[in-house]
Formats: C-alpha cells, sequence, structure tokens
C-alpha cells in the first residue's frame, strides 16, 4: 500500500494563523477572530476566517481568490479592519 505522502506530494502547509481577540469586561465582550491562508484541492488561494465568542466553536467562512497574492491583500485588509475596531493580536 502507498503511503500517504507519495500520494499527496505537492500539498502545501497551512500558513501560520493570524490570532486577534476583544476583550470588555464592562460590555461583557469576548470575542476571537482567526485568519490563515490555505490551498484548495483545485489550486485556489483560500482566505479561512473563523470568528466567535471565546470559548465556544464559533463561524467559520472560506473565502476564494485566484491568486495568493490577492488572498494575501485581503487577509491584510481584514486585519487591519479588525485591529480599527479594537482587536489586538495574541501570541
Amino acid at each position: 500500500m502507498e503511503s500517504l505522502h507519495a500520494i499527496l506530494p505537492a500539498m502545501q502547509k497551512p500558513s501560520p494563523i493570524l490570532h486577534l481577540q476583544r476583550r470588555d469586561p464592562s460590555r461583557n465582550m469576548a470575542r476571537f477572530y482567526c485568519l490563515s491562508l490555505e490551498s484548495s484541492l483545485f489550486g485556489d488561494a483560500v482566505l479561512v476566517r473563523e470568528w466567535g465568542r471565546i470559548g465556544t466553536l464559533g463561524r467559520r467562512r472560506l473565502d476564494l481568490y485566484a491568486t495568493a497574492a490577492q488572498a494575501q491583500d485581503a487577509l491584510r485588509r481584514l486585519a487591519a479592519s479588525k485591529v480599527r475596531r479594537g482587536y489586538s493580536s495574541v501570541g
């Protein structure tokens, strides 16, 4: 039986995940937002967005882009938007 590495030699490692948090005890707010870049089985660049209340599974959304550069640009825009709204980087 062939090994998994022989069958899928071109599989890339996912990019590091950007973890953001926003906490405001006076408003009972504890949120997270995670962004990462991956590639799909068809070669598209995928921006993975996960968000929700800290301690829950939250929600997940996959945005497909034709190139990695477009996905990276979208990641930068989203991260900047979240920082403007009060999120800060974790870890």
